[in-house]
C-alpha cells in the first residue's frame, strides 16, 4: 500500500488537532528512578474489561526485572474511579500506572470507525500511541486478555531497526485454511507473514515518520475489513516491515502449541478462549494464579460462575460466524487485493496515457509507450518461417487450439467485445495473397483481426503475423508461447535471419496466404487516431505484386470497467477495399502510393465514425 493511496485529507485533519491534544496528556515517559531505563507499556480497555487488564498487569509486574522502571499507560475513554484505584494499587517504586483518555482522538474519528457487535473502540487505541507520546522511540502494546510469564524487558530490548513493529505470527491464519485464504485473498498478506496485533513492540519513530495513524484513517475510507479489523489494517500498513519475534512472546491459546507451558513468555487467550468464561479454558490455571493476587479476583470469579449456557452457545456461534465471514470475504470479486490491483493498473494506465500525450506532442509516433521485454538476436535457421518441419506444424496446431480456447473465454467474459465487422466481403473476395494492415492499440487487436479472417471463410489460406524480435524471443507466459507458435513471422536484428524472413514472406504471399502488418510500427494503448505509417509492409506488397487490405478498428466505451480501471472497449472492425499495386509504377512508387492511400482510408473512417477531424498535437519545428 503506497503513501500515494493512503495519505489524504482526513489524516491532515488529525494533524491539525494534534498539537492542541498534546496539552491534555503526558508528553514523555516519566522516569521514577533516573538511574534506570524506563520501559513504556500500553494497555487499552473500557470499564468492562479493566478487571482483566489488572490481572495481566499484575503478572507482568511479578515477572519483570527490577533493573528497569515501568511506565504503564492504560488507554481509555471511561473507567470508574474504583477500578482506577485498584489498578494504581499495583504501583511500586519502579512501576507507575496512569490512565490516558483517548476521547479527543475518537471524536475526530468517530464517523470513520466501522464497528461490529463483538468489537469495541478500544481495538483502535494502539494506533494513537506514537502520536499521543511524541517523545517515545518505541513502546510495548499488550492486550488485556494476556498473562505475562516472561521478563517484559527482554521483549522491549529487541532492536527494531526500520521495522514498524515487532510481533508474532497469527496462528489462526497459519493453522486454519479459511483464515489463511482470507489473509492472502482479502488483506493481501501471506498467511505465514500475518502478525497478531495483540502483543506488539511498536517503533514509534517509524509510526510517526511514515504517518501510520494517517494511513490507517485514510485506509478506513478505502476498505472495511470485517474479520480482525484493526489487525487487518495494521498488517496492510506494516507489510514487510515486521521484526518477527519468538512465538513464545505471543502464545495464543489456539490450535497446536509447539512448546510446553513453562516456556510461554506471554499467554494470549484469543477469541472466545477466556478463562473467566470457561472452567476448562486451556492453561486457565495460570490466569487464575495471578488473578488471586489482585483485588478483582472475586469479581472475575463471579463472571465465571454466572456465565450461562446461552452465552457459551453464543460464543460458539460467534466463532463459527467469524470463520464463515472470512471464507465469504475471500470469495468476493471486489476484495481489497482486487481493488488495489485495479488501482495499481489504473495508475499504470494513467501513466501510459500521459506518455501517449507527450509522444504525440513530440511527434514520436513510431515509438512504443510501453517497454517491450529485452530480447536477444534471432539467429539464422532458428525460425521455421514457412513451417516445413513436422514439429513446427504440430506445435502450431496445439498452440492454435489453446489460443482458440482463450479467445472463446475472453469473448464469453466480455474482455474482448467485437460489435460488428463491416466490409467483410472485401476480405472474402481476395483471390491472391495479401498484406493486411491494422491500427495497433491493444494486444487484443490481433485477436479481433483473427475473427475477421475467420469470418472471411478463406480457410485454404493461412493467416500470418509479423512481430518484433523481442516479442518472439523473450515475451513471458502464455502470450509469449502464442507468439512463438501461432504463425508468427519475427523480425530480426541479424542480416542473415532477415534474408530468411524476406524469402519466407515472398513464398507465403506467392502461395496465396495473408500477412498481418502493423504499419504504424508502435502500439499506443487505446489510441483512436491513425498514426503516420511506415513503408515496410507496403514494400512487401509492392515487391510481391499483391494487394494491401486496409483494416481499421474503431472503438467505443462500454459500461463495463476492466481490471485496469478503465471501460472495456467495444470494437467495430472496418475491412476496406483492397489497394492494388499499379503495374505501370515501380516498386518504390507503388510502395509510396499504397501507403498514402491506406492512410487516407484510415483517416476517412476515423473522421466519419468519431465525427471529428484528424488533428495531431505535434509541435511544428
Amino acid at each position: 500500500m503506497t503513501n500515494a493511496i493512503l495519505c489524504g485529507k482526513i489524516g491532515c485533519s488529525i494533524e491539525n488537532h494534534i498539537s492542541k491534544f498534546y496539552q491534555t496528556i503526558s508528553k514523555e515517559s516519566v522516569n521514577m528512578n533516573n538511574n534506570k531505563k524506563t520501559i513504556p507499556i500500553f494497555f487499552a480497555c473500557d470499564d468492562a474489561f479493566v478487571k482483566f487488564t489488572i490481572v495481566s498487569l499484575k503478572s507482568l509486574i511479578e515477572n519483570a526485572s527490577p533493573d528497569y522502571n515501568y511506565d504503564v499507560h492504560v488507554l481509555i475513554t471511561t473507567v470508574s474511579d474504583d477500578m482506577r484505584e485498584k489498578a494504581k494499587a499495583l504501583e511500586q517504586d519502579n512501576v507507575k500506572v496512569s490512565f490516558n483518555d483517548t476521547s479527543a482522538y475518537l471524536e475526530l474519528m468517530k464517523s470513520k470507525l466501522p464497528l461490529r457487535d463483538y468489537y469495541s473502540k478500544t481495538t483502535y487505541y494502539r494506533f494513537f500511541i506514537a502520536e499521543m507520546f511524541p517523545a517515545l522511540k518505541k513502546a510495548i502494546y499488550i492486550d488485556s486478555d494476556t498473562i505475562v510469564q516472561g521478563d517484559i524487558s527482554e521483549l522491549y530490548n529487541h532492536e527494531l531497526g526500520d521495522n514498524f513493529v515487532g510481533a508474532c505470527h497469527e496462528q489462526a491464519m497459519v493453522q486454519v485454511e479459511g483464515y489463511g485464504n482470507y489473509c492472502e485473498k482479502v488483506v493481501g498478506v501471506d498467511r505465514n507473514k500475518f502478525f497478531n496485533a495483540g502483543i506488539m513492540l511498536i517503533n514509534c519513530e517509524q509510526f510517526r515518520k511514515n504517518k501510520v495513524l494517517e494511513q490507517f484513517i485514510d485506509l478506513l475510507q478505502v476498505y472495511n475489513f470485517v474479520v480482525t479489523q484493526d489487525e487487518d489494517y495494521l498488517n496492510v500498513i506494516c507489510k514487510d516491515r515486521v521484526l518477527w519475534l519468538d512465538q513464545r512472546w505471543n502464545t495464543e491459546m489456539f490450535g497446536e502449541i509447539p512448546f510446553p507451558a513453562e516456556e510461554f513468555k506471554i499467554i494470549h487467550y484469543i477469541m472466545t478462549s477466556k478463562p473467566w468464561h470457561y472452567e476448562d479454558c486451556r492453561h486457565g490455571d495460570i490466569f487464575w494464579k495471578y488473578a488471586k493476587m489482585t483485588s478483582v479476583y472475586e469479581d472475575i470469579r463471579a463472571i465465571l460462575e454466572n456465565y450461562s449456557d446461552a452465552e457459551k452457545e453464543r460464543d460458539s456461534l460467534s466463532a463459527d460466524r467469524l470463520l464463515q465471514t472470512a471464507i465469504k470475504e475471500a470469495q468476493r470479486d471486489d476484495t481489497f487485493v482486487a481493488r488495489q490491483k485495479k488501482n495499481n493498473c489504473n495508475e499504470d494506465r494513467k501513466h501510459i496515457l500521459e506518455k501517449i500525450e507527450q509522444y504525440e506532442l513530440e511527434g514520436r509516433f513510431d515509438e512504443d509507450v510501453e517497454d517491450d521485454p529485452p530480447g536477444r538476436t534471432i539467429m539464422p535457421g532458428e525460425v521455421d518461417y514457412t513451417q516445413k518441419k513436422l514439429s513446427s506444424k504440430i506445435a502450431s496446431k496445439i498452440a492454435f487450439s489453446r489460443a482458440r480456447k482463450y479467445l472463446n473465454s475472453i469473448i464469453k467474459n466480455k474482455t474482448l467485445i467485437v460489435k460488428e465487422i463491416k466490409g467483410i466481403e472485401n476480405f472474402r473476395e481476395l483471390t491472391s495473397g495479401a498484406v493486411i494492415t491494422c491500427n495497433h492499440f491493444n494486444a487484443m487487436d490481433s485477436f479481433a483481426i483473427q475473427l475477421a479472417y475467420e469470418a472471411s471463410e478463406q480457410k485454404k489460406r493461412k493467416f500470418f503475423r509479423i512481430i518484433r524480435e523481442g516479442n518472439y524471443t523473450s515475451f513471458p507466459g502464455f502470450f509469449g508461447y502464442l507468439m512463438r507458435n501461432c504463425n508468427t513471422l519475427p523480425l530480426s536484428s541479424n542480416l542473415g535471419t532477415m534474408r530468411e524472413f524476406v524469402k519466407a514472406t515472398d513464398t507465403l504471399l506467392a502461395d496465396g496466404h495473408f500477412i498481418l502488418v502493423y504499419p504504424e510500427q508502435s502500439m499506443w494503448w487505446n489510441y483512436r487516431k491513425p498514426k503516420p505509417l511506415k513503408d515496410g509492409g507496403f514494400h512487401i506488397a509492392a515487391k510481391n505484386n499483391v494487394p494491401v487490405l486496409p483494416c481499421f478498428i474503431t472503438m467505443e466505451d462500454t459500461d463495463t470497467v476492466g481490471e485496469d480501471g478503465f471501460p472495456i472497449q467495444e470494437y467495430t472492425i472496418h475491412v476496406c477495399e483492397p489497394i492494388y499495386p499499379d503495374k505501370t509504377k515501380t516498386i518504390r512508387e507503388n510502395t509510396a502510393s499504397m501507403m498514402a492511400k491506406n492512410y487516407e482510408v484510415w483517416k476517412e473512417i476515423y473522421e466519419r465514425v468519431y465525427g471529428i477531424p484528424l488533428v495531431y498535437t505535434t509541435k511544428k519545428d
